[in-house]
C-alpha cells in the first residue's frame, strides 16, 4: 500500500557501462529540474572526488534530491548516481536496493556492452522498473536503431519503451524525467509506522564524526530523536538531517520513501555498518531489521606497507577511516621480514585495489609500498580439512596437499564479430573453456567463458582491448572453485628462502615464470665480495638458477713476471677469504627488487 505522503516520490538510478554519459545525463536531470542553476554548473557535478574527476569515472554512487513540477503537482526525484565499472559491482547493487527504479543507459555508437547486460540483469533481480534510455543521439555516427535491436536481444526490452536522449546538448531530458514520473511506481511504506531506515552508505568528516546516507523504509525521523544502530546496539542523538541537493541541505525530518543523510556525532568508526537499520532507541524492541546487503566477495589480496616503518599507525588510521566509505574493502595486520609491518588488504578487483591505494596517498598523504595481488585459494589438506590461503606463505608442503582449488569466474565478452578468433585464442591460452557464443546484432557477438580468476585480474582487459582495438569489452562474476594443478613457487637467494618473494601459478607455466624472476633479480641485486646464487624452487626442486657474481680485486696486480706458482697461491688465498665471507655474509636486498620481481611475476 502506497502511502499518500510518498505518492509524489520516485527513487530511481542510473545503470550503464564504464563511459556510457551516466554522470553527464546525471548534470542535465540537475539542470533540467532547477535544482541547480547554470552558474553553479560545472562538468560531472555528483563526481566530486578528486580521482573521480582526475581519472573521469565514477566510483562512489552519490544521491541527490530534485523537485520536478508538472502540471499541478510537485514531485520529489531522488536519484542516486552509481559507477560503471565491473569492480564497483558492490556499490551498484547497494545503491539498487534503495530504488523502485533504474534508468538502464546504452551508448548510440558503441551499443549494448558487457556492463550493461550485467547491469540490467542486476536490476532486473532487484525488481526494478526498467526505463531503457539511449544516449548520444547527437552523434554523427548514432546507430540508434541497431542499439535497439541489440537491447531487444540481449534484454528483452520492448522497442516502444525506449528513451532516446542526448546528455551533452539536453534533447530529451524533459521526455525522460516524464517516463520516471510515469514509469517508476512511488514507494511503498508508511510514515506513520515504526521508524526503519536502511543504511546505505557513510563517510567520515572529521568535524562531524560518521555521516549515514539512509534510505528511510517505514515511519519518519526528525532532528532531535534519539535514534539506535541495531547491529552496533547503540544509540545516538539525531543532530542534524537533510538531503543532499546536491550539497547537504538541512531539514527538519525525513519520512518513509525519502533518501537523505543522518550526522548523530558518531566518534567510533566501528559503531556504523553498512547495510545496518536505523530505528528509534525507543522502540527498538518492536522493529525488525531489514534485510541488509550480503558482504562482497574480496578476491583480490595484497600487502599495503608503509614506505617509512614509522608510519605505521598513520596508515592503520587512514585505512579506518577510508573502510567507512568503502566497506569492501578489508584489512588486517601482517609483518614482513623483507618490508617490516604493514596490512594485508583484501579488494574486489584490480581497480579497486589501485582506486584505494591512490585514496590512501591523496587523501591521507601515506606513502605505500605493495606487494604483489593474488587471488584467494582454497587447498584440503590429507585430515579433510579446508584452508583459506591468501597469500603463498600460508600454502603447505605439497605432501600434505589432498586438493588445491582456484577460483573460477564467468567472463562475459562483447565484441565485432570480426575479433571473434582474437579473443578466443586469448582465453584459450589462458586455460579457459568456451560456454556460449550469442549474436546480438549481425555485426557484435558475446562471447561466455569459464577462466581462472587469476589468469583475468592481471592483464586480461588490457590484452583485451589490444586485440579487439579497443572496441571489446569485458564483465566477470565468480563461480566458485574447482581443483588445479598449482604449485607454491619459493624464491631462494644464497639458500635462504625469501618469503615476500613466494608466488602461487600453475605448473605448467612455472618454470617460465622462475627463469623470468631470477633473471631479473640477477639485473637488481647489487654485487658483493662474494657471488650469490638466485633460485625457484617448487618443494625440494630447483628450477631456474642465476648468479649474481662477486666483486673480484686483482691480487696478482703486483707480481711481475716470475713464476706462476707465486700468482696461484694468491688466487688460493682470496678463494678461501671469500668462502669465509660467503659463510657468514648477509645479501642485501633493495626494495626495487622486491617491485621488480612483481612484474615479472604477473606478465603473460
Amino acid at each position: 500500500m502506497t502511502h499518500a505522503a510518498c505518492k509524489h516520490i520516485r527513487n530511481f538510478s542510473i545503470v550503464a557501462h564504464i563511459d556510457h554519459g551516466k554522470s553527464t545525463l546525471a548534470d542535465r536531470l540537475l539542470e533540467a529540474t532547477g535544482t541547480i542553476t547554470q552558474r553553479e554548473m560545472k562538468e560531472q557535478i555528483l563526481d566530486d572526488m578528486e580521482l573521480e574527476r582526475e581519472r573521469g569515472i565514477t566510483i562512489k554512487a552519490r544521491t541527490v534530491a530534485m523537485r520536478y513540477r508538472r502540471g499541478k503537482d510537485e514531485f520529489e526525484l531522488n536519484l542516486i548516481d552509481t559507477p560503471g565499472h565491473v569492480d564497483f559491482h558492490y556499490e551498484v547493487s547497494r545503491a539498487l536496493t534503495c530504488c523502485e527504479g533504474a534508468l538502464l543507459l546504452a551508448d548510440a555508437f558503441q551499443g549494448v556492452e558487457a556492463q550493461t547486460v550485467a547491469n540490467g540483469y542486476a536490476a532486473m533481480e532487484h525488481d526494478l522498473t526498467i526505463i531503457p534510455v539511449i544516449n548520444k543521439i547527437d552523434l554523427s555516427h548514432a546507430r540508434v536503431d541497431e542499439v535497439i535491436e541489440e537491447m531487444e536481444q540481449s534484454l528483452a526490452i520492448d522497442p516502444d519503451e525506449v528513451v532516446k536522449v542526448s546528455a551533452k546538448t539536453g534533447i530529451g531530458a524533459k521526455e525522460l524525467l516524464d517516463a520516471i514520473v510515469d514509469r517508476v511506481p512511488p514507494p511503498t511504506g508508511d510514515p506513520d509506522a515504526e521508524l526503519q531506515a536502511m543504511v546505505f552508505d557513510s563517510h567520515y568528516d572529521k568535524f562531524r564524526g560518521t555521516i549515514m546516507y539512509v534510505r528511510v523504509m517505514n515511519g519518519t525521523v526528525n532532528k532531535g530523536d534519539k535514534v539506535r544502530l541495531m547491529r552496533a546496539g547503540t544509540n545516538h542523538d539525531c543532530i542534524e538531517l537533510g538531503q543532499f541537493r546536491p550539497l547537504r541541505t538541512p531539514c527538519e525530518k525525513l519520512y518513509a520513501g525519502q533518501v537523505g543523510y543522518l550526522i548523530c556525532n558518531i566518534k567510533s568508526i566501528d559503531d556504523v555498518h553498512i547495510g545496518d537499520t536505523v530505528c528509534l532507541a525507543k522502540s527498538a524492541d518492536l522493529v525488525k531489521p531489514l534485510p541488509g546487503y550480503k558482504a562482497p566477495k574480496r578476491m583480490v589480496y595484497c600487502g599495503l606497507f608503509p614506505s617509512d616503518g614509522q608510519d605505521f599507525e598513520e596508515l592503520r588510521d587512514a585505512l579506518g577511516k577510508l573502510s567507512i566509505n568503502d566497506p569492501s574493502f578489508e584489512f588486517e595486520p601482517e609483518s614482513s621480514e623483507a618490508l617490516g609491518f604493514g596490512f594485508r588488504c583484501g579488494f574486489l578487483g584490480l581497480l579497486h585495489m589501485e582506486i584505494v591505494q591512490q585514496r590512501l596517498e591523496q587523501e591521507s598523504d601515506v606513502d605505500l609500498v605493495q606487494t604483489a595481488p593474488n587471488v584467494t585459494y582454497e587447498i584440503v589438506t590429507n585430515n579433510g580439512e579446508t584452508l583459506e590461503i591468501h597469500r603463498p606463505q600460508e600454502v603447505p608442503d605439497s605432501g600434505q596437499i589432498q586438493e588445491f582449488r582456484q577460483p573460477i569466474v564467468r567472463v562475459n565478452l562483447v565484441q565485432p564479430t570480426e575479433y571473434i578468433g582474437a579473443v578466443m585464442k586469448l582465453c584459450q591460452d589462458r586455460r579457459g573453456t568456451l560456454v556460449r557464443t550469442e549474436y546480438l546484432s549481425s555485426t557484435r557477438a558475446m562471447l561466455t567463458y569459464e577462466l581462472p580468476l587469476a589468469e583475468v585480474i592481471y592483464d586480461l582487459h588490457d590484452k583485451l582491448k589490444s586485440a579487439t582495438r579497443g572496441y571489446g569489452t569485458m564483465d566477470y562474476e565468480v563461480i566458485g572453485y574447482r581443483p588445479g594443478d598449482l604449485v607454491r613457487m619459493d624464491i631462494l637467494v644464497n639458500g635462504k628462502r625469501v618469503d615476500a618473494l613466494s608466488i602461487i601459478c600453475n605448473r605448467h607455466d612455472a618454470d617460465r615464470r622462475g627463469r623470468a624472476v631470477c633473471k631479473k633479480l640477477k639485473s637488481e641485486i647489487d654485487r658483493h665480495m662474494f657471488e650469490v646464487a638466485v633460485q625457484a624452487a617448487i618443494g625440494s626442486r630447483i628450477i631456474a638458477r642465476e648468479t649474481v657474481p662477486a666483486m673480484r680485486k686483482n691480487v696478482t696486480a703486483k707480481c711481475y713476471g716470475g713464476d706462476i706458482s707465486r700468482k696461484k697461491k694468491l688466487w688460493a688465498k682470496q678463494k678461501e677469504g671469500k668462502k669465509r665471507m660467503k659463510s657468514i655474509g648477509q645479501v642485501d636486498i633493495p626494495q626495487k627488487a622486491f617491485m621488480a620481481v612483481l612484474d615479472t611475476g604477473e606478465e603473460k
